[in-house]
């Protein structure tokens, strides 16, 4: 059910972005599968950082093989297969706690939420300067 949930919010997602045709199915399929390896991870895997870190490495490559074979900005895949992982309700109760006046609730919250943020940017990076990497050397 999850794994259903995660393909039709990114379709959603895709058509807010007004992505069409096959790029749309593709970039859902991207949500699928970042969700899927997010939760197999998870039976290996205890940290949520790194199974976020090595969910976006996945879905970064997957965004940067489509980006070749269908000739589309890579963003185009790496936003929307993205949104299943996007970490919004540890920033939820991030917010909740401050609103609330619970400091230490508050820290221990947002630096979770800051450390799944940034293991997702961390995985993207990654994967984009070792692409850019071999377009130079190739040339």
């Amino acid at each position: 059910m999850q794994l259903i949930t995660a393909f039709l919010g990114t379709l959603g997602f895709g058509i807010l972005f007004n992505i069409r045709g096959k790029k749309l199915w593709l970039a859902a399929l991207g949500g699928f599968l970042s969700w899927g390896f997010f939760l197999l991870l998870g039976l290996w895997i205890e940290g949520e950082p790194v199974r976020y870190f090595l969910c976006s490495v996945l879905v970064s490559v997957y965004a940067e093989i489509l980006a070749r074979v269908v000739k589309t900005p890579t963003t185009t895949f790496i936003i929307i297969s993205l949104i299943p992982l996007v970490p919004g309700g540890s920033l939820y109760y991030t917010m909740a706690s401050a609103l609330e006046g619970n400091g230490q609730q508050f820290l221990d919250n947002g630096v979770h939420t800051l450390s799944l943020a940034i293991a997702l940017s961390l995985g993207i990076i990654l994967v984009t300067s070792f692409v850019r990497r071999l377009k130079i050397l190739k040339k």
